[in-house]
């Protein structure tokens, strides 16, 4: 192990073993939250909300409750990008916040976006197959980013080199595209593709088949990103 990655591992345990002498009596977690982990949650409301608003459309039949679940995963992603460089400017970090972020990100880039495929029209049986698949390789990814950063190559500052697999918030190029369909009229019986029938009780509608890409991408290992 490099004597960067040393440094980052004591200040993580440092980081940690004082958040678990500190976390005595009642809400002394959340007293104990930093900055950027208050920001990390922001993302999770900004899922959570997106999540309920898309739920909403499929009672209200309201346009505006869609626009809402598409403009707040880029709102999400605002967070998430500001998080870790509040965390790095404030020279503070956890592993409390580590999972924190990728539960956020779970919410706002997985669910999410799974959620509001199914309010726009994908909701057949192999549809919510599919849109499972895509958040289930959500949660494998994000937890094997977990289980191996400590580990992965890192610059100067602490900061990894490059994802394996697409990062999850890549999951907002999904959200790009089906605000388009939105915006032009093309959801729920118009959707791009139709609905092909697989057999005499399954249909499936060709667009979820872009999640399920999206998906296997997540959790490759020999594609690697650049970490920006």
């Amino acid at each position: 192990m490099s004597a960067v990655e040393n440094k980052v591992e004591k200040k993580l345990s440092e980081a940690d073993a004082n958040l678990a002498k500190n976390t005595q009596g009642h809400f002394s977690m959340v007293r104990n939250f930093y900055l950027a982990d208050v920001i990390t949650l922001m993302n999770g409301v900004c899922g959570v909300q997106s999540v309920l608003s898309s739920m909403g459309y499929l009672t209200s039949n309201n346009v505006r409750d869609l626009y809402t679940a598409m403009y707040l995963m880029p709102l999400g992603m605002l967070f998430d990008f500001m998080d870790g460089r509040v965390a790095r400017w404030r020279n503070n970090s956890s592993l409390l916040g580590q999972e924190l972020d990728s539960l956020a990100d779970l919410i706002s880039f997985g669910l999410a976006p799974a959620a509001l495929a199914y309010a726009v029209g994908m909701r057949t049986r192999l549809d919510t197959i599919a849109l499972t698949y895509f958040v289930c390789c959500g949660i494998a990814r994000l937890a094997r980013y977990n289980a191996t950063v400590a580990l992965a190559p890192k610059d100067a500052t602490g900061k990894v080199h490059h994802f394996e697999g697409t990062p999850i918030p890549t999951s907002l190029s999904l959200v790009a595209l089906i605000a388009y369909f939105v915006a032009n009229d093309m959801y729920l019986d118009t959707l791009p593709l139709q609905v092909i029938k697989i057999t005499s009780d399954l249909d499936l509608h060709p667009l979820v088949l872009l999640y399920v890409a999206s998906g296997t991408l997540m959790i490759s290992k020999t594609l690697r990103i650049p970490k920006p």
